[in-house]
This record gives structure tokens, sequence and C-alpha cells, in this order.
């Protein structure tokens, strides 16, 4: 069988928003088998739990936005796409502030936490969400389309296509398809940035947006060229930045999933109404585990090994 997985002990990190530009300190805890991924506002004079569930977003503008009762978690989805990766099914995630920390701006700092405290099975059989027909949402049309679907499939495999009218863009690779269980998560996609426009950095901050980004959590560009002295980490990284947010924000669904996931220059938005859409309609999946590592998709059963 293939069982649950949560850490083997806490772990730690202190960082600052994105957004708000805060320091906040993150503690990753142990959770007990079916708890799934839960959020702990421990700032707060009573702290307020609220579970990683495509139902509790909130807010989808520059970040996926948590919410329970009026209080706020944000930029989950880099941690989320951490948890994906590495088969986390129950976690505890303590945050002092609003907005989980964006480190160095890419999933590899939670992947070096999460694999440092160590990943341990627990007595409770894995439960997968299986798509079992094509569910799709779309916006706009013409230059302006965007969608994503889901598809049946026996593992879980994701194709990004992007396009942006930059320079730097133009001369990467805008198309990624990553399988989790064949590909390695925390080479080909925990290492990839989140990125942005430097025309775009002041407008951002008039709003109290991305007042703790920089050169060392974000790939920035200007017109025509990424400023980052030491360039891009590999040559698509910035379809494999939205292949790693497209597995945080479809981790959200509260299962890890069997499905072939595709889109066109989707973002938080369009993820999380894929979801939703999936969700409303019960006959389009269905809930299983594996009574046998050999029935379960390639690499579904290995845990992911500690540093």
């Amino acid at each position: 069988m293939i069982f649950q997985r949560t850490l083997k002990t806490l772990t730690r990190a202190v960082g600052v928003g994105l957004h708000s530009g805060e320091r906040v300190e993150l503690t990753l805890r142990p959770a007990a088998p079916d708890t799934g991924i839960v959020f702990r506002r421990t700032d707060l004079n009573e702290p307020v739990t609220i579970p990683a569930r495509a139902t509790s977003v909130c807010d989808t503008r520059r970040a996926s936005t948590l919410a329970s009762g009026g209080v706020r978690v944000s930029t989950v989805e880099h941690l989320m796409s951490a948890c994906c990766g590495l088969g986390v099914d129950n976690l505890m995630v303590d945050i002092t502030a609003e907005e989980v920390p964006i480190l160095d701006g890419s999933a590899a700092s939670f992947v070096y936490l999460l694999q440092s405290a160590g990943i341990v099975a627990q007595a409770a059989p894995r439960r997968f969400l299986r798509v079992r027909r094509p569910v799709e949402v779309r916006q706009g049309e013409g230059r302006h389309l965007k969608w994503a679907r889901l598809e049946p499939y026996h593992g879980y495999k994701l194709c990004f296509e992007i396009e942006f009218e930059h320079p730097a863009v133009n001369a990467s690779a805008q198309q990624v398809e990553f399988e989790l269980g064949r590909d390695p998560y925390a080479r080909d996609i925990a290492r990839a940035r989140t990125f942005g426009f430097a025309r775009d950095v002041e407008a951002l901050r008039g709003q109290g947006l991305a007042l703790g980004g920089g050169l060392d959590n974000a790939i920035v560009m200007d017109d025509v060229k990424v400023l980052n002295a030491d360039g891009l980490r590999c040559a698509d990284e910035f379809a494999k930045h939205k292949i790693l947010d497209a597995m945080g924000d479809l981790y959200l669904v509260g299962q890890p999933m069997l499905a072939a996931y595709s889109a066109y220059r989707s973002g938080h938005e369009l993820n999380n109404r894929l979801l939703r859409e999936l969700l409303a309609q019960p006959d389009s999946y269905e809930l299983l585990s594996f009574e046998s590592e050999r029935s379960a998709p390639r690499g579904f059963a290995q845990l992911a090994p500690a540093w």
C-alpha cells in the first residue's frame, strides 16, 4: 500500500513577504494522518487555522491567498508546490504574518526545509484524486485567450505554454512538460524563480505590493533583458516557474492528483477556477488508494530522501 506522509521533525525558516515586505517566521510541523496541509496564523491573539483547500482561496491577484473568517494567508503556492513535488500529505504550517516568506523566489528553499526535516510514511492509506473525464476552463478570445484543462491520466503530468511579448522571454523555451515520478521535481522545477518587469515595480509598490521583492528573490527584466547578474538558472526558467505555480495551485484540491494538466497562459485565477469546476462535477473524478505499489504510477511509492 502507498501510505500518507508527513515530516519526521519540525523545521523553521525566517524571511520576508514578497508583497508585504514584512519579516515572517515559518515553522513546519508534522501532522496526524488525514490532517491535510493547514496554515495557522500564530501572530494573532487567538491563533486561526486555515485549511489549504481550493474553496479557501479568496484572492488570486499576484498570488494564491487563503482565508478563514477574515484572516488571510497569501502567497502559499511555492510551499504547496514543494509539498506536492515531494509527496507531503499532512503538515501544520505556523506563520507569524499574513504572507508566506518568498525566500529565493522559487520552491527550492521549501524543498530543502522539507527534506532536511525528513519525510516519513504514516499508518494510513494515501488517497488520490483521479480525474475521470476532461474538465476545462477558458477566458478571453483571440490573442487574449487563456485556458487550463485536466484530463484522465495514470500519473501526474503537466504541460504549460507561456506567451509574453518580451525579448528575454521570447529567447527562452516557452513550453514545458513535466511528469511527477518520472522527472526529478527538485532539479527540474523547484529552482525556477518567479519573474516580473522593472517597469511594473513602482506601480505595484504604489499599491502596497512587491515591497519585499528584488533581484535576490525574483527574475527582474527591463524592456529588453534580464537584470539579474547571474541570468537565468535554466533556459526555460520562465515556463518552469509557471509549472511550479500550477502544481502549488492544484495541490489545493486536497489530495495528490492523477491527471494530465495542460494550460496556455493560465495563472492562479484560472487554476483555481479549474479546481472549482472539477469539484462542482462529482462524476468527473473519484478518490482511490493503491493497495499495491505495482498498481500505482511509476515513482509514486518512493519517499523523497532526506538530505
